[in-house]
């Protein structure tokens, strides 16, 4: 290990047998926490190329165990978001995907930082379980076509291991660990074809679209390079998506995209996501086909059993896809107010996705518990016109906070002019 800390440092490009090595060392523990952390550090300052960023996702993917589908009757489709706020669109996007033919088999994570997590939203639901076992996991994809649950220890181990590191050692944010990372989980769950929808914003992880674009280039080719087909898109991260951030209250924003009761830009997102879905997994050839296929699965109300179904066998109360009172909810509502009359510029995401750690609904560390009740609800989205002392958005908390309802105050910028309006789907990097 003392060698391959000095071999990155110095910038040079670490062998496949050398990284090999180093992810069975983590995954069964013989090797120092302190150690990988330097090798970490060192990955994110010198980079890796091409080759150590292939041979990497592979050591991860192999350090657990990996499901197959053969004789599912059906293909696999399986979808990422990088992440940013108020992004709930897995909640809903799986459940229809399945309605419409294609079976889902999704690993999805938890929040952290500003950014939030899809299965801590669904846990926000009573009982609903997302640790399962690898059997457990391949059981309900077989059984009803669709299962959103989180990484088991089963299942690509080293990774846990390592974003545990990444997380208290400032390594988050370097390009090859976040493929590897991504593609250790999502290929370990056997999916033939993985869509990337990559934030680009100042709610992202990715600020800039250079950036955006280049991560999702890593993620395509890395994805083929290990034989899978993939897509990616790059989507707007800027304000917060929907009118909901937390825990809760995104899930049951979720759900309503079933129902067609969702914001225009959830809704938008949902259906653009799930056509090339099914144009991946070959269920449908082009986007009108597909657009047809979720006309039909959500007029009929098959989406919206599917996702009944789904949460049903992983322990949680399906009703909860018609009432949303069933969802814990904190109790005190104060008002965000605009200071001036105007037009909303701009509604700073990754300010509000603090602002919702602070508030318990999020967590900086991997090991804190979260109030999946507290949340800020958005009345006015960007290009709005409000007039001095409208109510832009309502805090939901457990006590009365006008020191957090002044935090959403400052987040929204506004000005006398209306904002060129800017598309939700900022670039389609193909396949």
């Amino acid at each position: 290990m003392k060698d391959l800390i000095r071999i990155k440092r110095n910038g040079e490009a670490l062998p496949r047998s050398a990284i090999d090595r180093w992810i069975h060392g983590v995954t069964e523990g013989s090797i120092p926490d302190y150690q990988s952390a330097a090798l970490l550090m060192a990955i994110t300052l010198r980079g890796m190329n091409d080759e150590e960023t292939v041979a990497l996702t592979d050591a991860v993917l192999h350090s657990g165990s990996l499901l197959g589908w053969n004789g599912l009757g059906r293909p696999t489709v399986d979808k990422h978001s990088t992440g940013g706020v108020g992004d709930k669109i897995s909640i809903a996007l799986a459940p229809l995907v399945a309605a419409c033919g294609a079976a889902v088999p999704m690993i999805v994570g938890r929040g952290l930082g500003h950014t939030g997590g899809t299965r801590d939203k669904l846990e926000a639901i009573p009982g609903f379980r997302t640790a399962l076992t690898a059997e457990e996991f391949s059981a309900q994809v077989r059984r009803i076509g669709v299962v959103i649950a989180g990484q088991s220890e089963e299942l690509a181990p080293a990774d846990g291991k390592l974003y545990a590191l990444r997380d208290v050692t400032g390594t988050v944010e370097s390009r090859p660990l976040i493929v590897a990372s991504i593609l250790g989980k999502k290929l370990a769950a056997g999916a033939s074809g993985i869509l990337f929808d990559v934030k680009c914003g100042r709610g992202a992880i990715m600020e800039t679209q250079e950036e955006a674009r280049e991560l999702a280039k890593d993620l395509t080719r890395v994805a083929r390079e290990l034989g899978r087909k993939s897509r990616a898109i790059i989507t707007s991260m800027d304000q917060p998506l929907g009118l909901t951030i937390g825990n809760a209250s995104e899930t049951a924003e979720a759900l309503q995209i079933l129902r067609g009761l969702a914001p225009p830009d959830v809704t938008e997102l949902t259906r653009t996501l799930g056509a090339m879905m099914l144009v991946l997994a070959g269920v449908a050839r082009e986007r009108h086909e597909a657009d047809a296929r979720m006309d039909t699965a959500l007029g009929s109300g098959l989406a919206l059993q599917r996702a009944e179904a789904m949460i049903q066998a992983q322990g949680g109360d399906p009703r909860v896809t018609v009432d949303p009172g069933i969802l814990p909810r904190a109790p005190v509502e104060t008002k965000a107010t605009a200071d001036r009359k105007g037009y909303v510029t701009e509604i700073d995401a990754r300010a509000l996705g603090m602002l919702l750690v602070r508030m318990g609904g999020g967590r900086e560390r991997m090991d804190q518990e979260l109030d999946h009740g507290v949340g800020i609800r958005l009345l006015r989205k960007v290009g709005d016109l409000v007039g001095a002392g409208d109510a832009v958005a309502i805090v939901e908390a457990r006590r009365e906070a006008p020191d957090w309802a002044d935090e959403v105050r400052r987040a929204y910028s506004i000005a006398d002019q209306a904002p060129t309006p800017k598309p939700l789907i900022i670039e389609d990097s193909g396949r």
